[in-house]
């Protein structure tokens, strides 16, 4: 059995194409404000960006930071194909930066008092990818 196989015939996992210039430059360090200049449609720079607000006590900034890696982390899950539920394999990497996205807005979002979101996005997280939610909780 494939990993990530549904048996109950639901919505394939999602895999994002792979964007692999964001990625090298962050890990060169290349500092993340940059990277997400020259490459804004990619989450990973967002989510990079909303970490590094959040460590420094910067929570506003981190949810602002969040929410843009997560809107365009939808619309690059839309493109894919994905309709809205489904999974969104943490294994396949490219999905790394809108998961991160999506788990910094909920930490954001709990930290500002959105109880809501925080619950929403929480949720969002777990049913998208449970290896998401234990590695990045």
């Amino acid at each position: 059995m494939a990993m990530h196989e549904n048996l109950l015939g639901g919505p394939p996992p999602t895999h994002l194409p792979d964007d692999p210039e964001p990625r090298a430059l962050l890990a060169a360090g290349t500092a993340p404000a940059e990277v997400a200049a020259k490459y804004p449609a990619s989450s990973l720079a967002w989510a990079q960006l909303a970490d590094d607000a959040f460590a420094e006590g910067r929570t506003v900034e981190s949810y602002a930071y969040a929410r843009t890696g997560y809107h365009r982390g939808l619309d690059a899950l839309r493109r894919s194909g994905w309709r809205g539920q489904g999974p969104i394999p943490f294994e396949h990497e490219p999905n790394r930066g809108f998961l991160r996205a999506l788990h910094a807005l909920a930490r954001a979002a709990q930290a500002i008092g959105e109880q809501e979101e925080y619950e929403r996005c929480t949720r969002f997280l777990r049913d998208s990818s449970p290896t998401a939610a234990d590695t990045l909780s």
